[in-house]
């Protein structure tokens, strides 16, 4: 069995406008040091492996589901778990 952890952010080119009010907030409240926030999903998967590579399957669910890639980019770790 394999853990996947999903990251999935906005892509550079999309505005960001819950990042962007959190980030104003965080300078109002004299953190002003923070350049930028960005606010993503993330996602743990555990998954068997079967005939189709595990980083396959994590592809499809990605493009199908969990990132809409039009305005989305996704990244995932995937690690393999102990039996118990």
């Amino acid at each position: 069995m394999y853990l996947v952890k999903i990251y999935v952010t906005y892509k550079q080119s999309i505005l960001d406008p819950k990042g962007e009010a959190i980030h104003d907030a965080l300078h109002r409240l004299g953190y002003t040091n923070v350049d930028a926030v960005e606010l993503g999903k993330y996602f743990e998967v555990k998954i068997h492996a079967d005939d189709r590579p595990v980083a396959a399957e994590i592809d499809e669910m990605c493009d199908r589901l969990l990132a809409n890639v039009n305005m989305e980019t996704y990244r995932y770790e995937i690690t393999e778990m102990e039996a118990l």
